[in-house]
């Protein structure tokens, strides 16, 4: 795993669970990307071309794509995860990056991998009923997940326009986390010295 050097910004991986044109999740990331400049970079990984995942091309054979992805988490010092919520559980979408991500499971880039979690929907539960399928499914890739209260923003259609999070409270709530994201990663870089 890559260690973060506390002398530089620290680089954090977004991976929206919609590969939606108009993603209101994908604006999320974006907007605090940019939010956060002054103390870390953010890059938001497309998953719209990983393939499905398919145990054959596990080792040797890895798509380029799954490729890229594996690299991007490596190369990151934490991971933002914000998705949406369909019918009460994690996107597909996510759900078989994250396996392909986690394979082979003790060499996986996301093992130790401080991540954090946020939800948006349209609907006034903000996604909140897909937050345990995916918290459940980063630990068992063995990610180091950010223990905090759930970000869940409600109503996400009213919020996010123009591909930006316009909602004072939600991006509050979404840079509160992002703090949280900052100090887990800080405790990573201490505890390998």
């Amino acid at each position: 795993m890559t260690q973060p050097n506390l002398h530089r910004h620290v680089r954090l991986l977004g991976l929206s669970g919609s590969i939606r044109k108009n993603s209101t999740n994908t604006a999320i990331l974006t907007t605090l990307a940019d939010a956060i400049k002054d103390k870390a970079v953010m890059s938001v990984f497309k998953l719209n071309e990983i393939p499905l995942y398919n145990a054959d091309y596990e080792d040797a054979a890895r798509p380029a794509t799954v490729i890229a992805l594996r690299d991007a988490i490596e190369a990151s010092d934490g991971i933002v995860v914000c998705s949406p919520e369909y019918n009460h559980g994690i996107p597909g979408v996510l759900k078989n990056a994250l396996d392909w991500a986690s394979r082979p499971a003790l060499e996986s880039p996301l093992k130790a991998k401080p991540t954090l979690i946020m939800t948006s929907s349209h609907l006034h539960t903000g996604g909140a009923r897909a937050q345990h399928q995916i918290r459940e499914t980063l630990s068992a890739a063995l990610c180091r997940v950010v223990s905090r209260s759930e970000v869940v923003i409600a109503d996400s259609n009213h919020k996010v326009k123009d591909d930006r999070l316009v909602d004072d409270a939600a991006l509050s709530s979404a840079l509160e986390a992002i703090d949280d994201l900052l100090q887990e990663i800080r405790l990573v870089g201490q505890d390998s010295r």
